[in-house]
């Protein structure tokens, strides 16, 4: 069975200018989602791949491990998560051919993404883009300290997905089309746990003590700033062709929030036990957000139309982040 896995393996990335093939990943994931089968054969047969000189190769490994972290068994991305070191491409440039400089480029910011995902993963104990969403889910049920933990390590991972920085005239070929279409999946899924963290954060927010309030606030300001940078992540989608359906509308939270969090922490700084005006109705209805009826499906690219549909792409996850009812003032796309 080993070397049915390599064989799949290496046929995912040849060196032909083209997205992976369907049939290969498709092998790929029927081998990992078999229980006893040892996933550690095959991360290091695409691991071997990335230290290829050629862009080509290296990019389509990539893409073949991040399918795998996102349609396979988790133990797939569990194992990638144990292991000391991932993926070395800091200094990666293929000079061979004009396009390779390009390329090299977002080769190298895709895997640190890739790497950063792994690390949230060990860190977290789960991949958080697969774990229970809802009331009753992870991210809405951490206390105080588990999310002051959590949340910046899906800041750093959410950083390192926006900073592929790919622009649509850039998207020239199918190998970093299909990493741009697993990006945008994962974005959906890791910005919806990270708003449902945010929630959580804000509803204890007033019950803080004044450090946790200063990191909170931290927290939720760099939030604000992520908002306004997946808008334009989400963006590029939308110019690629990927369907509006599939796209989240997001809106930005009132400035008044904002402002009565920093007055509250100005209060306890200056030690008045007096809360701010914004308190005094229900601060988590106003940010509930209309909760997923699904969980996780897999997630394929096709053609209808001349619109690129993200197959069996959660509708619901979508209706969940455009629909978080903050408020005022939509983020510009």
């Amino acid at each position: 069975m080993g070397s049915f896995a390599s064989k799949a393996a290496l046929g995912a990335t040849t060196d032909e200018l083209a997205e992976p093939e369907p049939k290969h990943l498709a092998d790929l994931i029927q081998y990992i989602n078999e229980t006893n089968m040892s996933v550690e054969h095959l991360a290091d047969v695409l691991s071997e791949k990335t230290r290829s000189s050629s862009w080509v190769v290296v990019f389509k490994a990539l893409v073949t491990v991040h399918h795998l972290m996102v349609h396979g068994n988790e133990r797939f991305i569990q194992h990638l998560a144990s292991r000391n070191s991932l993926f070395t491409l800091h200094n990666f440039l293929d000079k061979s051919v004009v396009e390779g400089y390009t390329m090299s480029t977002f080769i190298r910011r895709y895997s640190r993404y890739l790497n950063e995902k792994s690390l949230a993963c060990r860190l977290i104990a789960s991949d958080i883009t697969k774990t229970k969403r809802g009331t009753n889910g992870m991210m809405r049920t951490m206390n105080t300290k588990e999310l002051l933990n959590t949340l910046p390590v899906i800041q750093i991972q959410f950083d390192a997905l926006l900073n592929f920085n790919a622009n649509s005239d850039e998207l020239t070929n199918g190998i970093i089309h299909a990493a741009f279409m697993l990006l945008f999946k994962d974005s959906l899924r890791l910005f919806a746990a990270y708003n449902e963290g945010i929630l959580n954060l804000l509803d204890k927010y007033f019950d803080m003590r004044k450090n946790q309030c200063k990191e909170s606030l931290d927290i939720y300001i760099k939030f604000l700033e992520r908002m306004t940078k997946l808008a334009r992540f989400l963006k590029v989608a939308e110019q690629v062709g990927i369907d509006q359906n599939d796209i989240p509308h997001l809106t930005q939270a009132p400035h008044s929030l904002l402002e009565a969090l920093k007055q509250h922490l100005a209060s306890l700084e200056e030690k008045k036990d007096i809360l701010p005006p914004h308190r005094l109705f229900p601060l988590h209805d106003m940010l509930q957000p209309i909760l997923p009826s699904q969980a996780h499906k897999p997630v394929g690219a096709r053609q209808q139309g001349g619109t690129i549909r993200a197959n069996n792409l959660d509708g619901s996850l979508s209706s969940l982040v455009g629909n978080f009812n903050f408020g005022e003032n939509p983020v510009n796309k």
